[in-house]
């Protein structure tokens, strides 16, 4: 007896899983409706099982009595299910939320998002540049949006106010002390937000929930994040023929990262002169000449294990480079170790810890660093500036 599958399975479908199910419908048999699609009858059944199993996640599987599908977004945790003589009594859907669906969910929504935001206009550049030069302004763990305080910490006060002021400063300066490069990277090395507006926006980590001091409301947060970001880019602007933006994924603002990509993205889109790396891998790389800058916030690789990592990922830059180098953050400290073929540069924080950090013992001292890289010559420069040059100003 022909194999026979649920035509409801369709609501869970995409268009090369429905072309199969209407073949078979057609046909009857999978081995004849495989053969008029022109592919082996083994991969249309395995990919009709998968379906089936996707549906039965979402909560469809009616030869197991299962028939209340969930929403897009969410899977079914567990199914508890009391029968009697005459069939269910009562049936129990538990469900949890479908992270890497949701992910999609949200980078197609704020995509369709950016669509909507005005662009940016072509400015004019610097009179003159040296092109050899990539000047890397690195900004990570910077936790806008986080309240501290000093009398709690024994470090210093940091809130939306005093983050907005240390970092526009410190970027500035570091842009003014830096080389007339050709090339500015504005590497936001993740962890860009405190909090990550998960959980009916309240102010918790998005992977285990542990509850942060927050400096307002998300709204005014984001608001903030997104103003400091432009001013920093469009003053990269007016030091650089080209900016390259970086806006990595780190552990406190997975979902944020996503949205701030499409957001600069689209800002800048009839600015020839800004590149946004827009990578949904959390592994980023650029190539300036014979040297390979690799990114990653630190969250899900050791700095050890990152030279092979970027080796495997990106081969043909890889091969293509003899200077590389891979900045990290994430532990709010400095950590610089050569390995084979890669430098791997631990980058620290200028935001100030906070309470949470205090009570673990953990120190740090802060910092930010600017790195001029040689297209041919690897690292040749460094500037680096310290939140307390920014304070007497204030």
């Amino acid at each position: 007896m022909a194999r026979q599958f649920d035509p409801r399975l369709r609501e869970f479908a995409d268009a090369r899983e429905i072309s199969f199910l209407e073949a078979v419908e057609q046909h009857g048999k999978p081995t004849i409706a495989a053969k008029t699609l022109g592919v082996h009858h083994s991969v249309l059944i395995r990919a009709l099982d998968n379906l089936e199993r996707r549906a039965a996640k979402m909560g469809y599987a009616p030869s197991y009595d299962m028939t209340h599908a969930v929403p897009d977004g969410f899977r079914v945790k567990g199914v508890s299910t009391a029968y009697t003589d005459d069939g269910i009594a009562i049936q129990w859907v538990k469900t949890e939320r479908d992270n890497d669906r949701w992910e999609v969910i949200m980078r197609e929504g704020f995509a369709a998002m950016a669509e909507t935001l005005p662009r940016v206009k072509a400015a004019p550049g610097p009179a003159k540049t040296d092109s050899s030069l990539c000047n890397v302004y690195t900004l990570t763990d910077c936790h806008v949006g986080m309240l501290a305080s000093a009398k709690e910490t024994l470090d210093a006060d940091w809130d939306l106010k005093i983050a907005e002021r240390t970092l526009t400063a410190a970027f500035c300066h570091m842009v003014n002390a830096a080389p007339q490069a050709g090339v500015g990277v504005v590497a936001q090395l993740g962890d860009w937000l405190h909090s990550d507006g998960s959980g009916g926006l309240l102010p918790i980590t998005p992977q285990h929930g542990h509850v942060l001091d927050q400096d307002g409301r998300f709204s005014k947060i984001v608001s903030t994040s997104i103003r400091i970001l432009r001013r920093i880019v469009d003053f990269a602007l007016e030091r650089h023929d080209k900016v390259v933006v970086l806006l990595a994924e780190g552990n406190h603002d997975m979902a944020s990262s996503i949205w701030l990509r499409a957001m600069f993205a689209a800002l800048y889109e009839n600015e020839p002169r800004v590149q946004v790396i827009d990578s949904a891998l959390p592994y980023y790389v650029y190539q300036h000449g014979q040297t390979m800058l690799a990114f990653h916030h630190g969250h899900l690789k050791r700095n050890e294990a990152l030279p092979l990592l970027f080796a495997s990922q990106f081969p043909k830059v890889w091969g293509a480079t003899t200077k590389r180098y891979c900045a990290t953050g994430h532990r709010h400290h400095v950590e610089e170790k050569e390995h084979s073929g890669m430098t791997v540069i631990q980058h620290p924080t200028l935001a100030a810890r906070d309470a949470y950090a205090a009570r673990g013992g953990w120190l740090s001292e802060r910092s930010a660093t600017a790195i001029t890289y040689h297209s041919q010559f690897g690292q040749v420069a460094r500037n680096t500036v310290v939140p307390e040059m920014f304070e007497v100003a204030a």
